[in-house]
């Protein structure tokens, strides 16, 4: 993805509200299918991470990224947003 794509992206996914939330337990098997479910449904997802540690949420951006094949966008505080086009993609990129 180019830089025009991905600030494209960023603009849409300003107005989300988090559909999940990663609590105390970090990244388990369950918040893992619960980010697959919603990348289905809703392509580009906003997440929430509770906890201070910064570099611990650039990890879980990475490996999620990773392990659900999804594109970062954008990670600012405690709010982590991802996309990944599905067969029916709903969002046309410019």
């Amino acid at each position: 993805m180019n830089s025009k794509q991905i600030t494209y992206l960023r603009g849409l996914g300003h107005h989300l509200n988090p559909v999940v939330s990663i609590g105390n337990n970090g990244l388990t098997e369950q918040v893992l299918k619960e980010i697959e479910l919603s990348l289905n449904a809703h392509e580009l997802i906003k997440i929430k991470v509770s906890g201070d540690d910064r570099n611990l949420r650039i990890k879980m951006l990475e490996e999620i990224c990773e392990k659900s094949g999804a594109t970062a966008v954008h990670h600012i505080g405690k709010q982590l947003v991802i996309y990944r086009p599905s067969e029916k993609s709903r969002i046309t990129l410019p």
